[in-house]
C-alpha cells in the first residue's frame, strides 16, 4: 500500500507541476508528499524530477515512469470502480468543477442533499469560469454552460437554459433602453472574457434566425458574478442565463431588455471521462444532477 500511495503522489505531482499541489490534491501535507517522492526515488534508484527554485519537471526517466505509473493508478481506480456497485453503499470522493454562477446557485445547494443520501461519499467542488482539464486536474465531472468543447469526454445534456439581456434601471434612465438589436452597438456591453473565451460577440434569436452582434464595452471580466455586480451598479448591459439573475429581476435591480430578441439559449450539461461512469458514486452523482438541476431550472 505505501508503494501504491507513492505512485499516486508521483502521478499527481507530475500532472499538477508541484509537490505542494500534488499533495494537496491527495490531502497530504507537502512534507508527506515530498517523503513519498523520495521513497519512490530510493526504491527505483533514479532521479524522477529536475528541481529548481522555480520549477519542478520530470526527468526523461521520470516522464517514462509517469506514463506507466499513470496506467497502473488508473487500472486500480477502474478495478475499484468495477466492484463499487456490489457494495451496499457507494463510498469515496467525487471531484467536481462548475462555473462560478452555476456552482454557487445550483450545484452547491444540492450537494448536502446528495451527501445525506450517500453519507459515505464526499464531494469536492471547484468553482471557476475558466476552462479546466479533467485529466490534468484529476476531476470526475465538469459542469458547463455554453458550447461544449471538442474533446473525447462523454457529454450529458441537462437542458437548454434561457438567457436574457438585462441592465439596471439607473443605466437605462441615463443611456436609454435599446429598442432593436442594432441599438446594442451603441451601448456599454459587459463581456465575459478570458484566454480562449468564446464571448467576443452575442448571438440573438430573431424572427429571421440567429443574428450575431459584435458588441463592445468598457468592462470585461473572467468572473460572471463580477459582470452581474457591474450590471446592478448601472455600468452596462449583461448577457446572463435567466436563472443566474432571477433574484435581481424579481427585486427590480435588473430589468430585462429586448425580450422579443433574446440571446440564444445555452446548453447546460456535464462532461466526464467515459471510464468514470463505471464508478458507482460518480454515476449516482451525475444522475442526481440530471434530475435535480433540471427540476430547479424549470422553475426559473
Amino acid at each position: 500500500m505505501p508503494y501504491l500511495e507513492s505512485l499516486k503522489v508521483f502521478v499527481r505531482v507530475v500532472e499538477l507541476g508541484s509537490i505542494t499541489a500534488g499533495g494537496r490534491d491527495l490531502r497530504l501535507t507537502p512534507a508527506v508528499a515530498s517523503k513519498r517522492i523520495k521513497e519512490l526515488e530510493h526504491r527505483l534508484d533514479v532521479r524522477l524530477f529536475n528541481r529548481t527554485t522555480r520549477k519542478l519537471s520530470p526527468t526523461d526517466v521520470g516522464q517514462t515512469f509517469y506514463e506507466h505509473a499513470r496506467q497502473v493508478v488508473h487500472s486500480i481506480e477502474d478495478a475499484e470502480a468495477a466492484i463499487s456497485g456490489y457494495s451496499q453503499s457507494p463510498h469515496g470522493t467525487v471531484q467536481v468543477t462548475a462555473p462560478l454562477g452555476v456552482g454557487k446557485r445550483l450545484i452547491a445547494p444540492l450537494i448536502p442533499e446528495f451527501v445525506d443520501l450517500y453519507p459515505n461519499v464526499s464531494v469536492r467542488l471547484r468553482l471557476s469560469d475558466r476552462k479546466v482539464d479533467l485529466f490534468e486536474d484529476g476531476l470526475d465531472v465538469a459542469l458547463f454552460i455554453g458550447q461544449p468543447p471538442d474533446s473525447n469526454l462523454t457529454l450529458r445534456k441537462i437542458m437548454d437554459t434561457p438567457r436574457i439581456l438585462c441592465a439596471a434601471p439607473s443605466y437605462l434612465e441615463k443611456h436609454g433602453t435599446p429598442k432593436t438589436p442594432a441599438d446594442l452597438l451603441r451601448h456599454n456591453c459587459l463581456l465575459l472574457r478570458y484566454p480562449r473565451s468564446p464571448e467576443w460577440f452575442w448571438t440573438l434569436s430573431t424572427s429571421d434566425g440567429p443574428k450575431r452582434m459584435d458588441v463592445s464595452g468598457s468592462y470585461d471580466s473572467d468572473d460572471g458574478d463580477v459582470l452581474t455586480g457591474w450590471a446592478c451598479a448601472g455600468r452596462g448591459i449583461a448577457n446572463k442565463p435567466r436563472f443566474d439573475v432571477i433574484d435581481h429581476l424579481q427585486s427590480g435591480q435588473l430589468i430585462e431588455i429586448l425580450p422579443e430578441t433574446p440571446p440564444e439559449p445555452s446548453m447546460f450539461g456535464c462532461l466526464y471521462p467515459h471510464r468514470r461512469l463505471q464508478d458507482n458514486k460518480v454515476r449516482l452523482f451525475i444522475e442526481f444532477l440530471l434530475d435535480r438541476c433540471g427540476e430547479k431550472l424549470k422553475l426559473t
